[in-house]
């Protein structure tokens, strides 16, 4: 059953999302610019019997105090350079959202995919007096140091985007975002699709030390074992969630396994990058070789338009709305769940040209 709390909040954050409709701003195709929030791209929690686990964190059982957002000084740590559209849109929405609220005072860093920096980053704005920390974890472990500072000063700490191997409600009070075994899950799904089930495919790993890469790869590893078995995963690298990289990676495996007809990246950039290095080698991306990625950058979404990307499974990063109305809620007395888990579409070749106003 349903409790009363909870569905306060899932209506709160429905609310939010809603009104953030209104604030969509475009992108500037091939800059690396995106938009915050589209008319499309608001964030969608899942129903409440799915979206959350564990017995919910309180600011009583967190033994933080209550403030007003209006009044306080609230902290962002994002953690890799903004180079990639998920990170630009990711920080773009955590600034307007906390404009519109009229959040006193708001702090952001960037760690530069850097994990001692981002421990001093966020010791660093609890220094400046931050009394609340939204924190897009760079890895999933190594951030001791920083949960042990802000609760030495009560500060509470909401995680988006990528979840930490800490105790909720004590080392933190909720994470915020996707089910990554579910999207690795989907981006197999669509892979099958696109290949009728046989191949040879490349994994295009994320970076190493974070549950993001964990899990879209089991995802999408036990789809593909229980549902096309003819589908052979002949290479697994990292591209380190970037173009760069991920074109690199590609240009070593098209010389190495000449024969691959699939690529399945785990994220946009590194698939991207792979379409790169496809036109480089002569081949026809999307034709040739099938590209499954996971993001929905609007470039993805875009070559998935042009024909050569064959499925884009979003992961929406527009956590302004969500990570501010969680926070009022909590400090409002509501119990919040541990894990927060947000909805994401899927882009394919049917939908993707009329989506990409929701693309970021």
């Amino acid at each position: 059953m349903t409790s009363p709390r909870r569905s306060r909040l899932v209506a709160a954050v429905c609310l939010a999302a809603a009104a953030a409709l209104a604030a969509g701003c475009s992108k500037e195709e091939g800059t690396g610019a995106a938009s915050s929030d589209t008319s499309q791209g608001a964030q969608v929690v899942q129903s409440p019997s799915a979206d959350s686990s564990g017995s919910g964190c309180t600011l009583e059982a967190y033994g933080a105090g209550k403030i007003d957002l209006k009044d306080a000084v609230v902290g962002f740590s994002q953690s890799e350079k903004e180079a990639n559209p998920f990170r630009i849109a990711e920080t773009q929405s955590i600034k307007d959202e906390a404009a519109k609220l009229g959040v006193k005072k708001l702090l952001t860093t960037n760690a530069q995919s850097q994990l001692s920096k981002q421990i001093s980053d966020i010791k660093d704005m609890l220094a400046q007096g931050a009394q609340l920390l939204i924190v897009a974890p760079l890895n999933s472990d190594g951030l001791e140091p920083a949960l042990q500072a802000a609760a030495a000063k009560h500060v509470p700490v909401i995680t988006v985007d990528r979840k930490l191997n800490a105790t909720a409600c004590k080392d933190y009070v909720a994470f915020l975002g996707s089910d990554f075994v579910e999207q690795g899950k989907r981006a197999a799904d669509a892979m099958i699709q696109a290949t009728g089930g046989k191949g040879k495919v490349a994994i295009l790993l994320g970076a190493s030390g974070n549950n993001v890469t964990t899990d879209r790869t089991k995802g999408f590893v036990d789809q593909l074992k229980a549902k096309a078995p003819g589908l052979e995963i002949v290479a697994q690298q990292t591209g380190e969630f970037a173009r760069d990289k991920g074109q690199q990676v590609m240009e070593q495996l098209i010389q190495s396994k000449p024969d691959i007809t699939a690529v399945y990246a785990e994220n946009d950039e590194m698939g991207l990058g792979a379409v790169t290095a496809l036109k480089g080698a002569g081949k026809k991306p999307g034709k040739d070789v099938k590209i499954i990625s996971i993001d929905g950058t609007r470039n993805a979404v875009q070559a998935l338009a042009d024909g050569q990307y064959n499925g884009v499974i979003e992961s929406n990063p527009r956590f302004g709305p969500l990570a501010f109305a969680t926070a009022q809620k909590f400090f409002g007395g509501e119990s919040i769940p541990e894990n927060v888990i947000i909805s994401d579409r899927a882009y394919d070749a049917s939908n993707a040209k009329d989506s990409l106003s929701g693309a970021y």
